[in-house]
């Protein structure tokens, strides 16, 4: 495996940690839906509203160029797991960690707008996360707590990360 790929709930910490993780092991790294948004052409936020098929397929095109990519560390969209296809593609190449946050956690921190699942109800988090728990726990190799400090989050994946290169 190559690729650092991370995956979690929106507001859960990928790009954060995914950029200081990047930083740390000396690799680049790519956000996936800002890579999709700037493809796009517009928010996701209005892509997923308007059309969530496309969506859903425009993401898969982004996660099929990024798993071919090699000492990268990659941060999904919330939703890739529901495409088993973006997973397998995601881990033939790539250590899978999912970063777990509570809702509450990431209720506390997100602004409105922020996910196109959610909108303005903050409380339809607890939903998703409901519905995509097991597939995150499926998919990944490592599971990384984040509900306490930043600093501590970052150690563990180091660690992990150290452990697999």
């Amino acid at each position: 495996m190559r690729n650092v790929v991370l995956i979690g709930m929106p507001g859960c910490g990928k790009t954060t940690f995914g950029k200081l993780l990047a930083e740390a092991m000396h690799r680049k790294f790519y956000d996936a839906d800002s890579i999709l948004s700037e493809r796009e052409g517009c928010n996701l936020s209005i892509l997923y509203t308007q059309d969530e098929k496309h969506f859903r397929a425009a993401e898969t095109q982004v996660i099929k160029e990024l798993s071919t990519l090699e000492n990268a560390v990659i941060a999904t969209g919330g939703g890739v797991i529901l495409r088993s296809e973006n997973m397998e593609m995601l881990g033939r190449n790539g250590l899978i960690i999912f970063i777990d946050r509570k809702p509450e956690k990431i209720i506390s921190c997100i602004n409105d707008n922020y996910c196109p699942l959610i909108g303005n109800d903050k409380l339809k988090l607890f939903e998703i996360y409901k519905q995509r728990i097991e597939l995150y726990k499926h998919y990944a190799k490592v599971i990384i707590g984040n509900n306490g400090a930043s600093e501590e989050t970052i150690a563990k994946l180091l660690l992990h990360c150290k452990n697999y290169f």
